[in-house]
């Protein structure tokens, strides 16, 4: 079971990203870490995992080196590996778009378990909501995204195959059906 721990990782991801809305659709950024913490508890997260889903974008988007130094002085050193583990840029300005996705999809050959499990729960939260928004906003949908079409569903299936090298897990799977589907609506629409 989660303890006050956690409760406290949300009230502090909540205090992170009170002010931010995810790319295009004004949803409120806690939705998304809400569903990658629920993705990583559903696929068998710990405690310590399931914060670090609250936190995984935390170091990159909000603050670098003083919120990683938060981090781990409120939830300790495990919390901030993972964190890190599924941070692609922790300075300001990031480095250009292609270098920083070639680099992170590197790292998921090394990678722990727990940033494994993290990081596949963040792409599959975020293809399905990729997914979703294709389905509503058609081609227009690519324009959020710096990689444009093409980069965005290159990067998606690059992560797949990164994931699916470690090892498949059922999580894995499931990305790699969303990402499909995802793909066959891009040919059909194309």
């Amino acid at each position: 079971m989660l303890s006050e721990r956690f409760t406290q990782a949300l009230t502090y991801a909540h205090e992170l990203h009170a002010k931010q809305v995810r790319k295009g659709s004004g949803v409120p950024y806690i939705a998304h870490l809400l569903g990658v913490a629920s993705i990583a508890l559903e696929y068998g997260a710990n405690e310590d995992e399931a914060i670090a889903a609250l936190l995984h974008d935390a170091i990159e988007d909000q603050g670098g080196t003083a919120t990683r130094a938060e981090i781990r002085r409120r939830f300790g050193d495990n919390v901030t590996a993972i964190v890190d583990g599924c941070t692609d840029a922790d300075t300001i300005p990031k480095p250009p778009w292609k270098q920083r996705k070639e680099t992170y999809i590197a790292h998921i050959a090394t990678a722990s378990p727990s940033v494994l499990l993290v990081s596949t729960s963040d792409k599959l939260y975020n293809a399905q909501s990729i997914l979703k928004d294709y389905r509503v906003l058609g081609e227009s949908l690519w324009e959020r995204f710096q990689g444009g079409r093409q980069g965005t569903l290159w990067y998606y299936r690059a992560l797949v195959d990164a994931f699916k090298q470690t090892k498949t897990t059922s999580l894995v799977e499931e990305l790699e059906r969303v990402v499909t589907e995802l793909e066959i609506l891009a040919a059909y629409k194309k």
